[in-house]
């Protein structure tokens, strides 16, 4: 079996160079993965942001120009579609809750029980969700494994045995959690997030910030950061939120802070769209380019080369995308954010 740090490598080294942004006036379309198979199938996943690095979800079918070689496909002759993006990728978020003895104890538990249980119930819709505890103890809790739909947790009847905070050793635990969880998916797609909440700062100092901060940039998936008291440290916990932060000094904000992360987890998830079409072409390389429209004229695009050797009919657009690469774990906010020069 490679060691963590050699499959980390492998993952680097097969990050896809596929994808180019043509044109782009107002949209920017990434490229993520795609296929072509007999008879004629072709299928693009691809997510579209503005260039400010906001989603754009809910597009739908028409709303998609297909070229080949610069010449319009028919819709009729292409029969292209969305399918369902869980035939092809799985989408995993873990939100590590801090139980130190500050937030035990804070009387607040009620309320951060019932934000916890709005945010998974929101975030599942698409996506598998856990919920892992930490206090002062080397080892982060599991409170709810990875699960799809909506899972009630009870914090009730936790007791911290370490009243310390080991935050920055639980950041580091929580990302072995998911990359392990990535690793075993049976999708060739796979995409991890990890979300914080703290109502403080490391006092275990178990992990220097330093390690753990080196821990989150590493990883190729999303890191978010809720931070919620009067006890934050708001400059180290932007650091740690590579992909978002939500943070308060006000105790009684925990519930919209969730919620403000959870409306950007889904937004981001639904911005993935999973295209599929019958090609026209029945031999020869092809250049594809596919463009996104909106109503106020806002459009981009991605391209795509292809061979169509064999090709013929008999397509069905609804077929599984042959995506029998296993890409590394990507990232889902941080690149759009990144690029939107946030």
């Amino acid at each position: 079996m490679p060691s963590r740090d050699n499959a980390r490598l492998m993952r680097r080294l097969l990050v896809p160079v596929v994808c180019t942004v043509v044109g782009c006036s107002a949209l920017k379309p990434q490229l993520v993965d795609a296929s072509a198979q007999k008879p004629s199938n072709v299928a693009l996943y691809f997510t579209v942001d503005t260039r400010a690095g906001e989603p754009v979800p809910g597009l739908s079918a028409e709303q998609f120009h297909i070229y080949e070689d610069d010449k319009l496909v028919s819709p009729f002759e292409s029969k292209q579609t969305i399918l369902n993006p869980e035939v092809a990728a799985e989408h995993y978020t873990l939100l590590l809750v801090d139980l130190s003895a500050s937030v035990t104890q804070s009387g607040q538990l009620e309320v951060l029980q019932e934000a916890i249980n709005r945010f998974t119930s929101q975030v599942g819709q698409l996506q598998q969700t856990a919920v892992y505890g930490f206090d002062g103890r080397a080892d982060i809790v599991p409170i709810r494994g990875f699960a799809p739909g909506a899972g009630k947790v009870n914090l009730g009847t936790f007791k911290p045995q370490d009243p310390s905070t080991n935050l920055n050793g639980a950041v580091v635990k929580a990302i072995e959690v998911i990359e392990k969880q990535l690793d075993k998916a049976s999708a060739p797609l796979r995409f991890g997030t990890l979300v914080v909440f703290t109502d403080g700062t490391d006092h275990a100092h178990r992990v220097t910030r330093e390690a753990a901060l080196r821990e989150v940039q590493d990883v190729n998936f999303d890191v978010f950061v809720i931070g919620v008291g009067a006890e934050i440290d708001e400059r180290e916990l932007q650091a740690f939120s590579k992909s978002g932060a939500a943070l308060s000094k006000d105790p009684s904000a925990v519930g919209a802070q969730f919620d403000a992360i959870a409306a950007r987890i889904d937004g981001f998830t639904k911005r993935f769209y999973l295209l599929s079409y019958c090609s026209p072409a029945r031999a020869g390389t092809h250049r594809l380019k596919v463009e996104p429209f909106l109503k106020d004229g806002k459009q981009g695009s991605v391209e795509y080369e292809f061979d169509a050797t064999g090709f013929g009919p008999q397509c069905d657009p609804t077929r599984k995308p042959a995506f029998d690469v296993r890409r590394p774990r990507l990232s889902q906010a941080n690149r759009a954010s990144k690029e939107g020069g946030r």
